[in-house]
């Protein structure tokens, strides 16, 4: 299967990179470039991308309100931001618009297609400097094992404590399979999970999830 990738930096010079580099993965396909935000929208509403690789600080419209006009008007659209950005502010604004993914500029170019792999697929991604800020988020620290951070518990305390062991590592960017083996449940019963979580927490994706939990 060809994913089909429109790519969205209002710099010339990173836009040629990224299509460049991008062109030569057999699995994806690069369908379109823009230059700001309102470029970006246009664009997708015409070629229907599978995922789009927003930059965030655009001119004319930037990439959080273009995500969010994205995701509203097409929602099978995957949105996998990459920024030189990396603070909280940043990161919540463009999770909370409805973006699936976050990496820094400084992600090499097996990580961003390994990341629009995954965002593609309908999971969320972050690379380490994003995951390692959603951590220190969601624990306030060291976290003790096996239970779940003290600070989601009080958070969310309709989750029971092996649900808030599923919501943290949903945060950090893990897929079903590897929260099974992580937490030695098997991958049905982690989508069970995960399934109760979002109806507890009234979200119906892991970025929602994330958004919800940073912005807490």
């Amino acid at each position: 299967m060809t994913i089909r990738v429109l790519v969205v930096d209002d710099q010339a010079i990173v836009r040629d990179g990224l299509v460049t580099v991008l062109s030569l993965m057999p699995d994806l396909e690069v369908v379109g470039e823009a230059a700001d935000g309102a470029a970006a929208v246009a664009a997708v509403d015409r070629d229907l991308p599978d995922v789009v690789l927003m930059d965030l600080r655009m001119p004319v419209v930037d990439g959080p309100t273009a995500t969010a006009q994205i995701t509203a008007a097409h929602p099978q659209v995957a949105v996998l931001v990459l920024t030189t950005y990396a603070d909280d502010e940043s990161i919540v604004t463009a999770l909370r618009a409805g973006a699936r993914g976050y990496l820094t500029k400084d992600a090499g170019r097996a990580e961003i297609a390994t990341a629009i792999r995954a965002v593609a697929s309908g999971q969320s991604t972050f690379d380490a400097t994003v995951g390692a800020r959603l951590v220190a988020q969601l624990a306030g620290g060291a976290v003790p094992a096996p239970e779940a951070p003290v600070g989601l518990r009080t958070r969310f305390p309709d989750l029971t404590p092996r649900e808030s062991d599923v919501l943290e590592r949903i945060a950090e960017g893990r897929s079903n399979p590897e929260i099974a083996a992580e937490l030695f449940l098997t991958v049905p019963t982690v989508k069970s999970y995960v399934n109760q979580v979002f109806t507890k927490l009234g979200v119906r994706t892991r970025a929602e999830a994330v958004a919800l939990v940073l912005r807490s």
